[in-house]
Protein backbone atom coordinates (compact mmCIF):
# COMPACT_ATOMS: atom_id res chain seq x y z
CA UNK A 1 0.00 0.00 0.00
CA UNK A 2 3.07 2.27 0.14
CA UNK A 3 2.03 3.80 3.47
CA UNK A 4 4.73 5.32 5.64
CA UNK A 5 4.09 5.39 9.37
CA UNK A 6 5.28 8.46 11.22
CA UNK A 7 5.18 8.24 15.03
CA UNK A 8 4.58 11.59 16.69
CA UNK A 9 5.30 11.41 20.39
CA UNK A 10 3.65 13.81 22.81
CA UNK A 11 4.81 13.95 26.43
CA UNK A 12 3.29 17.25 27.55
CA UNK A 13 0.70 19.75 26.33
CA UNK A 14 3.56 21.96 25.14
CA UNK A 15 4.45 19.31 22.51
CA UNK A 16 1.22 19.51 20.50
CA UNK A 17 2.02 22.55 18.40
CA UNK A 18 5.44 21.21 17.40
CA UNK A 19 4.08 17.75 16.62
CA UNK A 20 1.54 19.17 14.18
CA UNK A 21 4.21 21.36 12.57
CA UNK A 22 6.41 18.29 12.15
CA UNK A 23 3.53 16.29 10.68
CA UNK A 24 2.87 19.00 8.10
CA UNK A 25 6.58 19.43 7.33
CA UNK A 26 6.94 15.68 6.72
CA UNK A 27 3.74 15.71 4.61
CA UNK A 28 1.59 13.49 6.80
CA UNK A 29 -1.57 12.58 4.92
CA UNK A 30 -3.68 11.73 7.97
CA UNK A 31 -3.52 11.29 11.71
CA UNK A 32 -4.58 8.39 13.92
CA UNK A 33 -5.10 9.69 17.45
CA UNK A 34 -4.72 6.73 19.77
CA UNK A 35 -6.91 6.27 22.81
CA UNK A 36 -5.18 7.35 26.00
CA UNK A 37 -6.23 9.29 29.09
CA UNK A 38 -3.59 11.93 28.37
CA UNK A 39 -4.68 12.52 24.77
CA UNK A 40 -8.35 12.43 25.78
CA UNK A 41 -7.70 15.24 28.27
CA UNK A 42 -6.47 17.39 25.38
CA UNK A 43 -8.89 16.20 22.72
CA UNK A 44 -10.24 19.70 22.03
CA UNK A 45 -6.70 20.97 21.44
CA UNK A 46 -5.92 18.04 19.14
CA UNK A 47 -9.17 18.46 17.17
CA UNK A 48 -8.52 22.20 16.78
CA UNK A 49 -4.89 21.68 15.68
CA UNK A 50 -5.92 18.98 13.19
CA UNK A 51 -8.51 21.36 11.70
CA UNK A 52 -6.07 24.27 11.57
CA UNK A 53 -3.44 21.99 9.96
CA UNK A 54 -6.07 20.63 7.54
CA UNK A 55 -5.01 17.14 8.61
CA UNK A 56 -7.71 14.43 8.49
CA UNK A 57 -7.77 12.55 11.78
CA UNK A 58 -9.44 9.42 13.09
CA UNK A 59 -10.10 8.93 16.80
CA UNK A 60 -11.13 5.92 18.86
CA UNK A 61 -14.08 7.52 20.65
CA UNK A 62 -17.36 8.69 19.09
CA UNK A 63 -17.28 11.78 21.31
CA UNK A 64 -14.26 13.09 19.40
CA UNK A 65 -16.06 12.95 16.05
CA UNK A 66 -19.04 14.65 17.67
CA UNK A 67 -16.69 17.39 18.93
CA UNK A 68 -15.43 18.14 15.42
CA UNK A 69 -12.99 15.35 14.60
CA UNK A 70 -13.31 13.88 11.11
CA UNK A 71 -14.21 10.36 12.17
CA UNK A 72 -13.97 7.76 14.87
CA UNK A 73 -13.88 4.00 14.95
CA UNK A 74 -13.88 2.22 18.25
CA UNK A 75 -15.88 0.84 21.14
CA UNK A 76 -18.76 2.61 22.79
CA UNK A 77 -17.30 4.34 25.84
CA UNK A 78 -20.44 3.80 27.93
CA UNK A 79 -20.26 0.04 27.30
CA UNK A 80 -16.59 0.01 28.34
CA UNK A 81 -17.50 1.78 31.60
CA UNK A 82 -20.36 -0.65 32.25
CA UNK A 83 -18.08 -3.65 31.77
CA UNK A 84 -15.51 -2.07 34.06
CA UNK A 85 -18.15 -1.51 36.75
CA UNK A 86 -19.32 -5.12 36.38
CA UNK A 87 -15.78 -6.44 36.93
CA UNK A 88 -15.19 -4.09 39.87
CA UNK A 89 -18.42 -5.40 41.39
CA UNK A 90 -17.15 -8.98 41.10
CA UNK A 91 -13.89 -8.04 42.83
CA UNK A 92 -15.77 -6.24 45.61
CA UNK A 93 -17.83 -9.40 46.12
CA UNK A 94 -14.64 -11.42 46.63
CA UNK A 95 -13.57 -12.59 43.19
CA UNK A 96 -9.83 -12.72 42.61
CA UNK A 97 -8.80 -10.39 39.77
CA UNK A 98 -6.54 -13.11 38.36
CA UNK A 99 -9.58 -15.38 37.99
CA UNK A 100 -11.56 -12.88 35.91
CA UNK A 101 -11.46 -13.24 32.14
CA UNK A 102 -9.68 -10.73 29.99
CA UNK A 103 -12.30 -9.09 27.80
CA UNK A 104 -12.30 -6.67 24.93
CA UNK A 105 -15.14 -4.74 23.35
CA UNK A 106 -17.04 -6.70 20.73
CA UNK A 107 -19.00 -3.84 19.17
CA UNK A 108 -17.15 -1.07 17.37
CA UNK A 109 -18.84 2.01 15.93
CA UNK A 110 -17.88 4.09 12.91
CA UNK A 111 -18.86 7.75 13.14
CA UNK A 112 -18.23 10.25 10.34
CA UNK A 113 -18.47 14.01 10.76
CA UNK A 114 -19.59 15.36 7.38
CA UNK A 115 -19.19 19.00 8.43
CA UNK A 116 -15.51 18.38 9.09
CA UNK A 117 -15.17 16.34 5.89
CA UNK A 118 -16.61 19.22 3.87
CA UNK A 119 -14.23 21.70 5.53
CA UNK A 120 -11.28 19.43 4.64
CA UNK A 121 -12.55 18.82 1.10
CA UNK A 122 -12.98 15.09 1.72
CA UNK A 123 -15.68 13.08 -0.02
CA UNK A 124 -16.58 9.69 1.41
CA UNK A 125 -17.80 7.06 -1.01
CA UNK A 126 -21.40 5.94 -0.47
CA UNK A 127 -20.15 2.44 0.43
CA UNK A 128 -18.43 3.91 3.52
CA UNK A 129 -21.32 6.18 4.49
CA UNK A 130 -23.74 3.23 4.36
CA UNK A 131 -21.51 1.28 6.75
CA UNK A 132 -21.22 4.15 9.25
CA UNK A 133 -23.17 3.76 12.47
CA UNK A 134 -23.60 7.53 12.68
CA UNK A 135 -23.13 10.30 10.12
CA UNK A 136 -23.02 13.76 11.64
CA UNK A 137 -24.45 16.39 9.31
Amino acid sequence: MAVRLQVLEVRSPDDFEGVFQRAKKERAGALNVLASPFLAAYSKTIIDLAARSRLPAIYQWREHAEAGGLMSYGPILLEVWRQTAYLVGKVLKGAKPADLPVEQPIRLKLVINMKTAKTLGITFPPSILVRADQVIQ
